[in-house]
């Protein structure tokens, strides 16, 4: 909860203050610090470290540009993307994201988050962004302007003071917990269950099983459309591989995660053909009830970011996405606000935002109750209408010049209609 107001010994002070080290943190601390601010960033954990969600979307790329971390990317040496394939009781289908309405690029990479995250928070610190590792936010007063108090690594408090605050905490939701913020989501409760593997394909098992390592691979559960599967493609012949349903459909709650991933991948044939000689090289973990919401996510004192504000799914791979868009986003209000601008948060940085994360929720709903894949494996498709789906898809949810986004609601239920 919010400290009680007092007066503490504060240590340092700052323009502003960003919770987490992530890609919003990152990216976040990167564009104020090139507008002049003086910046920390606090990080709970030291980096490498695992954090789930490796497929990025192109739409990342122009906020990546945007810090002046392009270059970097690029020479990482992470696994091209171009698209995202899809697959349902043996058909198949593919979008090519450089096949697209919106402006953009219209490639992108696919990462192992724990080198992606590190890359990103050592260009920040490379351009002159302070970090501190290690330390974690114990509480925070909003009296005035925001102040933390910290716990270092050695186990003592220290405070504090910005004249703005970041919360870019991904799952960790600092402030929606801190200041109970918490709401709960209008998605129905999920689980993931994943790990990575070294996939060793046969080339041969592609023969019958359509197979780009360039695209991430969604496949449907052949007898229950709300079970899916991810095999993302990484660099070094390893892929991280995953299934996500409603925690009932996943079989004993109790069981071995290895069992039970390897169980629910021998129930869609042609996803356990594929990878009949996979090795499981790192340990299985769970995501429970990973969808969340909060009743604020903007004042004149605090912003959040990315997962600390809303996560919807991981179907379509819009987090990360979302992340690097809301910290685009909010750092440049924070800018207009420091340098001595009126702001209306909630007008000029909350509902652009939801514009956005509203029309992926419209995607992700439709998922679930069997339109959109209608739409995906439509067998005659218009190249138009697709084009304009797929930018979505490619993560341009904020183009409003596409009608799929404009309207998105209604111009889905529009091509359902036609579909069938």
């Amino acid at each position: 909860m919010q400290a009680p107001h007092s007066t503490p010994d504060i240590r340092a002070s700052y323009d502003v203050a960003i919770i987490g080290a992530g890609p919003s943190g990152s990216i976040a601390a990167s564009l104020l610090h090139q507008q002049g601010k003086r910046v920390i960033v606090i990080e709970k954990q030291d980096f490498p470290r695992f954090s789930i969600g490796e497929s990025l979307l192109p739409a990342c790329m122009r906020v990546i540009e945007e810090a002046n971390m392009l270059e970097a990317v690029n020479n990482a040496g992470f696994q091209f993307k171009n698209g995202a394939a899809f697959s349902s009781r043996g058909q198949y289908t593919h979008f090519d994201f450089t096949d697209k309405f919106s402006s953009g690029p219209g490639t992108t990479f696919q990462v192992e988050r724990a080198s992606f995250d590190k890359l990103l928070a050592d260009t920040a610190e490379s351009q002159g962004v302070e970090i501190r590792f290690g330390e974690s936010v114990q509480a925070i007063d909003l009296t005035q302007d925001p102040i933390l108090t910290i716990r270092d690594r050695d186990g003592e408090d220290y405070c504090i003071q910005a004249k703005y605050l970041l919360d870019a905490s991904g799952f960790g939701r600092v402030l929606p917990r801190l200041l109970e913020l918490e709401k709960p989501s209008c998605l129905p409760s999920r689980t993931a269950v994943f790990t990575h593997i070294e996939d060793n394909i046969d080339p041969s098992a592609q023969e019958n099983v359509h197979f780009d390592r360039q695209k991430i691979l969604i496949s449907v559960h052949p007898e229950n459309k709300d079970i899916w599967y991810w095999l993302i493609p990484l660099s070094d012949s390893k892929c991280s591989l995953g299934v996500v349903a409603e925690p009932h459909l996943l079989g004993d709650a109790e069981a071995d995660l290895q069992t039970v991933l390897m169980g629910m991948i021998k129930q869609e044939p042609s996803l356990h053909r594929l990878l009949a000689n996979a090795e499981v090289v790192r340990e299985c973990s769970r995501l429970k009830g990973y969808s969340a919401n909060v009743t604020t996510l903007a004042t004149n004192k605090f912003a959040l970011l990315g997962n600390a504000g809303e996560f919807l799914d991981p179907v379509f791979s819009s987090g990360v996405t979302i992340a690097m868009q809301s910290a685009s986003m909010a750092a440049k209000c924070v800018v207009r606000q420091l340098n001595g601008e009126e702001l209306d948060w909630d007008a000029e940085y909350a509902k652009p935002l939801m514009r956005g994360v509203d029309t992926f929720r419209t995607y992700v709903e439709a998922w679930y109750d069997g339109r959109f894949q209608e739409v995906i494996f439509f067998d005659a498709p218009d190249n138009k209408i697709k084009q304009m789906i797929c930018s979505i898809l490619a993560g341009y949810a904020w183009d409003e010049t596409n009608p799929f986004v404009s309207d998105s609601a209604r111009r889905l239920n529009m091509i359902v209609e036609l579909c069938r």
